[in-house]
This record gives C-alpha cells, sequence and structure tokens, in this order.
C-alpha cells in the first residue's frame, strides 16, 4: 500500500494541533463531570428563627452542615427563656435565669458554627398579661424580624409552622410571624420560606399526631447531613444543661445518636395563578 504524503508545512501544523484537541476533550470531560460542575452553596445565606434558646434541638444538625459548607448561617432566638424552669434542675425563672440561658445559647451557636442573633423579647412573649401587655410586644418582635430579613437579605429561612414542632404556643407565634413578614411584601431577592416538621408516622400518640405531627407527604424537603454534624450537634446540645440536666442530656444525646441523620422541612409554596373559586 502506497503511503500518502503531506507537505511539510501540514505536518508541523498537525502534529501541534492534535495535542491541543486532547486538551480540549479533557477539558470539556472535567466540566461535564458531576463533582466538578455540581452546585455550591458558598456565598448563600440562611436564616433560622426560632423562639427559645435550645429551640435549635430542632435542626442543629444542618445549621452546622450548611456553614461548614460556605453558608452564612444566623439563628435568631427570640425569647430570652427566662421561664423555662422544669423539675430536671433547680432553677428559678427569672433575671438569673435568662442571663444563663443567653450564655448557653451563645455556647451552642459557637460550637455549630452559626452567628447568633439573640433577641430580648420576654419568655411566653407576655401573653400572661393579656391584649395590652402581648400585642406590643410581639408587634414590636415582628417589626424586628423585618429588619432583619431586609439587613441579612437570606436566601432561605427556616421556621416553626403551625405545629409548633411540640404545639408550644411560643413556637407557633414566632414561627406565624415570620410568615406574616415573609408575605407582608414581595421581596427584591427570592427567600426560599420552611417550616421544620416531624413526620406524624414517627409519633407514636395519636393526640401527639393530631398535635405535632405532618403527614410526610407534605415534608418534602429533607436535608442529609454527616456524622461529624451530628457529633457537633450533639456536643452542642451539651451547653443547655439549664434546660436538661445531666441525665435529660445523656438521654438527650443517646437519643439523637439513634436517631436517622436527615431533617424533614415543609417548603411555602405560594399560588401561581388567579382563581375565582375556592374549589379550583
Amino acid at each position: 500500500m502506497k503511503k500518502m504524503k503531506y507537505p511539510t508545512g501540514q505536518r508541523k501544523y498537525g502534529m501541534l494541533f492534535t495535542p491541543f484537541i486532547i486538551i480540549i476533550q479533557i477539558a470539556i470531560l472535567f466540566l461535564q463531570s458531576p463533582v466538578i460542575a455540581q452546585d455550591t452553596n458558598e456565598g448563600k445565606t440562611l436564616m433560622a428563627v426560632f423562639a427559645h434558646p435550645d429551640d435549635e434541638i430542632t435542626l442543629g444538625a444542618i445549621l452546622n452542615k450548611y456553614a461548614e459548607e460556605g453558608v452564612k448561617v444566623y439563628l435568631v432566638v427570640a425569647t430570652d427563656g427566662r421561664f423555662g424552669t422544669n423539675d430536671r434542675t433547680e432553677h428559678v425563672a427569672g433575671d438569673d435565669l435568662a442571663a444563663l440561658r443567653r450564655e448557653e445559647m451563645q455556647c451552642s451557636a459557637n460550637k455549630l458554627g452559626v452567628e447568633l442573633i439573640h433577641l430580648k423579647y420576654q419568655d411566653q412573649l407576655r401573653s400572661a398579661e393579656g391584649y395590652d401587655g402581648h400585642m406590643p410586644h410581639i408587634r414590636s418582635l415582628m417589626k424586628d424580624i423585618y429588619d432583619i430579613m431586609e439587613r441579612i437579605q437570606p436566601d432561605a429561612i427556616v421556621t416553626f409552622g403551625p405545629d409548633g414542632w411540640s404545639n408550644h404556643m411560643d413556637h407557633r407565634l414566632v414561627g406565624a410571624s415570620v410568615t406574616q413578614v415573609f408575605l407582608s411584601k414581595k421581596w427584591e431577592k427570592p427567600i426560599n420560606l420552611f417550616y421544620v416538621g416531624r413526620p406524624s408516622n414517627f409519633i407514636e400518640d395519636p393526640e401527639r399526631k393530631i398535635l405535632a405531627g405532618q403527614n410526610i407527604s407534605y415534608l418534602t424537603t429533607k436535608v442529609s447531613y454527616s456524622e461529624k454534624n451530628r457529633n457537633t450537634f450533639i456536643h452542642a446540645l451539651a451547653c443547655h444543661k439549664s434546660q436538661f440536666g445531666e441525665d435529660g442530656l445523656e438521654r438527650m444525646m443517646k437519643r439523637r445518636t439513634d436517631e436517622k441523620r436527615v431533617v424533614y422541612l415543609r417548603k411555602f409554596v405560594g399560588p401561581t395563578e388567579s382563581s375565582d373559586s375556592v374549589f379550583n
């Protein structure tokens, strides 16, 4: 078979061009790789809003997860927890307990790697003082939440839904307040609003299912976390000694260790079109 001959210039440029094509092909393969091309959360902002010091117990592991991924995580705690007494410890309600719980909350936030915004509203939101005591308190809280949202411009917010996780009135009030602020205007930056929840099938008590459970079909956002995130979260829980006592902390840590590593969230979904009937 006769060998084909090329002009000298064509052979020279062909030899230069071949490695260039190989480099381009390799670059394309890297860009198409799911590891290289995957979305990153770095630079985003997450805002979690809860009622009491220790409410981060509901999703502390994913706060740590996102913080490690480069997300700026803010944990907003509305009240001072001054009435958080129980039969596991001997603390007395009042200013001293409020000061202690503020220290415990900062300890937990530091361990989780999040920035704490601890507001100074009174535990139970002055509900015992009737309309004239409670309403100015809750209205002021809502305006503070609005100002925080305007300032930090979150990409996502997590708070309590109507179940309040445990049906606690403060939880439900804070969650409703966040929701109202979220709905009060069309924000310049799109925000995803989520409610932390517990699947009803995880709750054994029938009454508790009604009061605090959610059918798992509504909890469509399931955020998993690592063993390392869980261990960090457990160490953060240990800050709240005033609420659990030593025995309570051991039981809590054991339960968290045995749990499936996932947090269930329900995303707020607004209407996409107008309608003239409640049955459409």
